[in-house]
Formats: C-alpha cells, structure tokens, sequence
C-alpha cells in the first residue's frame, strides 16, 4: 500500500503500522496553558486538533495499534536532570506551580491529554521524561510484541518531541511517517526547517504527507 508522500512514496504496511500522537497536551495546547503563559501562539497549535482527531479515527477505524505519549515527570522530580529543570530565563520551571497546575508534572490537569484527542480504552500512554519518546520508557519493547514496524507521527512540537521521537525511531528500525497537517510548532519555520531535515538526503529521517494522501491509500 503506498502512500504519496515526500520525497517519494511511503510503503504502509498494514497489520504492522502504529500511530503515534506525541504530546497533544493541554499545557502545550490550550489557551491559559503553560506554553501560552511563555508567550506562545497556542493557536497554531489548536489549529491541527481536527488533523489529528481525524488521524485517530482512521487508525481506530481499521483496527491499528494507536500510542499516545506525554512529556511528563514524577512529581518529585526524580527523573528531571537539573540540566533540564534549570535550563532558560523564564520564570516558570518544571514542577512549578502553573496555570494549570504543576508544570509537567504527572496527574496535574496540564499534563492531560486535550479531550478531542484523548486515549481510548487500550491505547498505549507513554510517559516519557525526555523529548523523545524512548528515553527511559518501555515502548520500544511494547513495539516490538506487537509485530509494529512502521510507524506514523503526529503531535507537537515538529521540531522538538516530533522529530527526536522520529529520529529515536528511526535509529531502532521503524519506518516513520509524518502527517505534516497533524504537526505543528510555535514557530512556522521551526516546522518548515524540521520537514526539510527529515526529508533530505532521500528520506534520512523519514516521509512526511498531508493526511489526505494517507486516507486516500488506505481507502
């Protein structure tokens, strides 16, 4: 089943293939979130909520495997590196107070799926304490006993979570999908340069395709 797709087409392997949707997190989303206290245009990232509730749907439609991840920490912060906590001159930090509760942190209401995107009974949530989604996490093996091979991306941020998450992937084997209409960034050329980066050099990273050419290819 091939997918048009940049830099040339993506070859979907049903039976084999798993979503995953990185991130969709109301701190990072949602007005009144943690990203919008930075001073961060929130709306270009609501902006993809459709895209990717649609994404959702296509995979739960056909039976696919479907993994959610959240950047997020124990609340003690045991698995925050100082070099991450510490890190930037704003005055909100990890585990801070924020608006929606403490900052990254497990169980607090930021650190929640939006609803539009949230998980369904069965879906695998990563909690990942890094920007990629397999740094001292378990969905590497969760993977594999799954018989999963490819993998499609979506989620926020393109060039941050996104794309370490890509790249982690593409280290370990999998072949890696992203549907540019369900990723975005706070900042539009961070997005533009990320998808130029994955595509060069014949796909080093990746694909990278409108969900429209996915769903014409599954049919």
């Amino acid at each position: 089943m091939e997918v048009e797709a940049k830099p040339y087409p993506y070859v979907l392997a049903p039976g084999r293939t798993a979503l995953v949707v990185i991130d969709m997190q109301r701190d990072f989303i949602e007005p009144g979130g943690f990203g919008d206290a930075l001073g961060n245009d929130v709306s270009r990232l609501t902006a993809i909520i459709p895209t990717v509730a649609g994404l959702l749907a296509l995979f739960r439609r056909n039976g696919w495997p479907v993994i959610h991840t959240r950047e997020s920490h124990r609340p003690d912060l045991s698995d925050c590196p100082p070099a991450k906590r510490l890190r930037g001159g704003g005055t909100l930090r990890i585990g801070d107070a924020g608006p929606m509760g403490r900052i990254l942190v497990r169980g607090e209401p930021g650190n929640a799926i939006i609803e539009a995107c949230s998980p369904l009974e069965g879906e695998i949530v990563v909690d990942k304490p890094g920007k990629g989604m397999f740094w001292h996490t378990d969905v590497h093996e969760r993977l594999k006993a799954l018989g999963v091979t490819h993998l499609v991306f979506a989620g926020v941020t393109t060039e941050v979570c996104v794309q370490t998450s890509m790249r982690e992937a593409n280290d370990r084997g999998f072949e890696c999908l992203l549907i540019e209409d369900a990723t975005e960034s706070y900042f539009p050329h961070f997005k533009a340069s990320a998808i130029e980066m994955i595509t060069a050099q014949g796909g080093i990273v990746g694909w990278v395709a409108p969900l429209a050419s996915l769903e014409k290819a599954v049919g």
